[in-house]
């Protein structure tokens, strides 16, 4: 399975530098996805977009670190635990081809940068970064503040790949969402909630993380609670598609730590064959 998204990984981001250089005509053999198909029209005959040759990419991990990612997934693991080792695996496969990795995390008190760096001990410090700064205890999520902080300190083109909670984005992170996806290279992991009401669970005292409320068994056990959950699932990753499959964003739902390993590898085999 390492050799496979190694092979994904390099086939998606060594195929072609990221950086914009000029237009040439077409010709047999080009890539129909480097087609700049607004120019091909105003001048009447095919257009390849052609790219400033680069050695290094910049991979910049968007981590949200509040106290929502320190909840259940639906495997009833840690979402923490999963982000770490969805974030690890991403940037392990940079660093082995000579990519930087880079960290944007944070709450809704604040948003952290470390700078990009080639180097095991580096992504190390990253993944300690995300562990530490994760907590039931920690300050709320706020993954807009950390899209908001790419979208104005990240200038040049990047591989933007954000990590978080699994819900419907709301207005303001639809807006800046958008703004990155015109800006950057960008590809999305969710990291699905936990099933409250599961059979299993029943004997288990359950909180709501945002504010420690407990969560009534009664409520956990209501078979139409149960029926709008699921609806809500199902909606909630709807609309998380479409507008993904809008912005040409690669995304993947991740669901335990089991998950995440075959979770990346689609994801880059659905992104070296989106059109981008």
């Amino acid at each position: 399975m390492r050799g496979l998204i190694e092979g994904e990984y390099r086939s998606v981001f060594h195929g072609r530098s990221m950086d914009f250089d000029d237009l040439r005509p077409y010709v047999p053999g080009d890539e129909y996805k480097d087609i700049d198909w607004k120019a091909t029209a105003r001048h009447g005959s095919p257009l390849i977009k052609r790219y400033i040759a680069a050695r290094k990419h910049t991979l910049v991990l968007v981590v949200d670190t509040g106290r929502d990612m320190a909840a259940l997934a639906e495997s009833g693991e840690s979402k923490r635990d999963i982000a770490i080792l969805a974030a690890g695996t991403i940037g392990y496969l940079a660093i082995r081809h000579g990519d930087l990795v880079a960290l944007v995390s944070g709450t809704d008190a604040d948003t952290d940068f470390m700078p990009g760096a080639v180097a095991e001990s580096h992504l190390e410090r990253i993944l300690q970064r995300i562990h530490s700064r994760t907590t039931l205890d920690g300050d709320a999520s706020n993954l807009a503040a950390q899209l908001e902080y790419v979208s104005r300190v990240v200038r040049r083109r990047r591989i933007v790949v954000v990590i978080g909670d699994d819900r419907a984005l709301d207005e303001r992170e639809q807006k800046v969402v958008r703004r990155l996806a015109a800006q950057h290279e960008m590809l999305w992991l969710s990291i699905g909630d936990a099933d409250l009401m599961r059979e299993d669970w029943a004997r288990r005292d359950m909180y709501d993380v945002a504010d420690s409320s407990a969560v009534p068994t009664f409520l956990r056990e209501n078979p139409r609670l149960r029926a709008a959950f699921e609806q809500s699932v199902v909606a909630t990753a709807e609309r998380t598609d479409e507008l993904f499959d809008g912005l040409s964003i690669s995304s993947k739902r991740l669901t335990s730590l089991d998950s995440v390993i075959p979770g990346i590898f689609r994801l880059l085999e659905a992104h070296k064959h989106a059109r981008r």
